[in-house]
């Protein structure tokens, strides 16, 4: 990916324009529970997964579909993370491991990949927030890295491995909980294996971990910026592209093309807030408003100074836009960012 294509996406989730119900399940994946998967028998089981599964990797074909019809600068995809159900609790390992299952999963996600890599479509994961790195709890840390390994496992059969984050691809964690620290995430991302720690990628927070404390990592794993985290976290810094800490997150991707997020305090809370003026934390703060109430997303990207800021950073980073209205949303950062001249409008194809 060459340093100078900037690019944006959306998460997990497809939101129809029109909200066509029918579309929308069409588009995103489905699950099934433990507890459903467990009171069946073991063919009925398999028949179970195996109808999720079907629809999932259709979603995921739909999804990729939808991004591959976009301009170049909107070739990013956040995979949802729970495309296989089950995959590695112990009542779903041994489904995953009959024949059927196994050509399903694996001729899904080679046809997914291709179709990624033909279209030049970036690949990221984002395990949730109870994958957990450095955890002290020996069952947690085992979790953690079964989850880490799992989400390995399909942009390996993507054909997404090898290598240092190819085709920048890549696994994103918090830091996790403060006891452990730093020296515990060390401990575990050891335990990984090769091509999930080729792989992993660690974001700053808003209770745990900043931006600061995170930089330490930046010898051994790529720090993904999250300006809305980082805004919360500080009660109100924007940071800027010259900001001499950009350099070292940069540089912690060694050569690939950096991710970073975005999102906005929500719309309902900041009403009356002027959408050309960046929000300000104390005077919100003075209002009565909570970090609580800060750090919520927002649906829209509502605030074209806050769209601005991340045209700025485009010049860097690609974004991953974690606003709830997910592609509805993109289509607000694409049009401040066309308008700032960040991006440029594809040539028409002609009459």
């Amino acid at each position: 990916m060459p340093p100078s294509a900037a690019r944006f996406g959306w998460c997990c989730q497809y939101v129809p324009p029109d909200g066509d119900a029918g579309l929308a399940k069409r588009m995103n994946p489905g699950t099934v529970t433990i507890a459903t998967l467990s009171k069946l028998s073991p063919a009925r089981a398999e028949e179970k997964l195996t109808e999720v599964l079907r629809r999932n990797l259709q979603a995921l074909h739909l999804q990729l579909d939808e991004v591959a019809r976009h301009p170049a600068y909107r070739r990013l995809l956040r995979v949802n993370s729970g495309l296989l159900p089950a995959y590695t609790h112990e009542v779903g390992r041994p489904l995953y491991r009959q024949p059927g299952v196994q050509a399903l999963v694996r001729s899904g996600l080679e046809h997914a990949g291709r179709k990624a890599m033909e279209a030049d479509i970036r690949i990221g994961l984002h395990p949730d927030q109870y994958c957990v790195l450095n955890s002290a709890t020996p069952s947690t840390l085992d979790n953690a890295v079964a989850e880490l390994e799992y989400h390995a496992d399909i942009l390996r059969t993507m054909g997404l491995t090898g290598g240092w984050h190819p085709r920048g691809a890549h696994v994103n964690i918090h830091g996790g909980g403060r006891g452990e620290g730093i020296a515990g995430f060390r401990r575990g991302y050891a335990l990984l294996s090769e091509e999930a720690r080729n792989l992993l990628t660690v974001e700053n927070d808003e209770m745990s971990f900043g931006l600061d404390d995170l930089l330490p990592l930046a010898d051994i794993v790529p720090i993904v910026l999250d300006l809305h985290h980082h805004w919360v976290r500080t009660q109100g810094e924007y940071l800027r592209p010259d900001d001499p800490r950009i350099a070292v997150v940069a540089g912690s991707w060694r050569g690939v093309r950096p991710v970073a997020h975005i999102s906005v305090s929500r719309e309902d809370l900041l009403a009356d807030w002027p959408p050309d003026s960046l929000p300000d934390y104390a005077a919100l703060a003075a209002r009565g408003l909570t970090t609580r109430d800060l750090r919520a997303h927002s649906q829209r990207m509502w605030n074209h100074a806050v769209n601005r800021l991340v045209a700025d950073h485009l010049s860097w980073a690609d974004f991953e836009v974690e606003a709830k209205a997910k592609n509805l949303a993109v289509d607000d950062l694409e049009q401040d960012a066309l308008l700032s001249g960040a991006i440029s409008a594809p040539a028409s194809a002609g009459p």
